[in-house]
């Protein structure tokens, strides 16, 4: 692959990454939404992080099965009621490595 592949080859890939982002801001920026559809927005967020968080906590890789006591979902307990009380992102990842160290120095 020479240079000027190459540097097509990345102009194309960041257009194919912006542009799925961009071109909704650019037609939903002057539009007005409908509540139901904002609120369903704001959703999407935690859906996606829950969907990506679940299976490791739940879940041992092959085949797949059902365990509560694995170290990380222990962890994520008291992580996750820190989290909701004080909603600190600073304070939650030190409680969340603290736990972690101690489940980890304990089993």
């Amino acid at each position: 692959m020479n240079n000027r592949d190459f540097v097509l080859l990345l102009l194309c890939m960041g257009a194919v990454t912006y542009l799925p982002r961009m071109l909704p801001l650019v037609v939903l920026s002057r539009r007005q939404l409908p509540a139901w559809f904002a609120e369903w927005l704001e959703l999407i967020p935690a859906a996606i992080l829950s969907a990506l968080i679940a299976p490791p906590l739940f879940a041992q890789a092959e085949p797949r099965s059902l365990l509560l006591g694995k170290p990380e979902l222990l962890v994520a307990v008291p992580t996750l009621l820190f989290a909701l009380k004080t909603r600190s992102l600073a304070g939650t990842v030190l409680v969340g490595m603290s736990c972690y160290w101690v489940i980890k120095f304990v089993m």
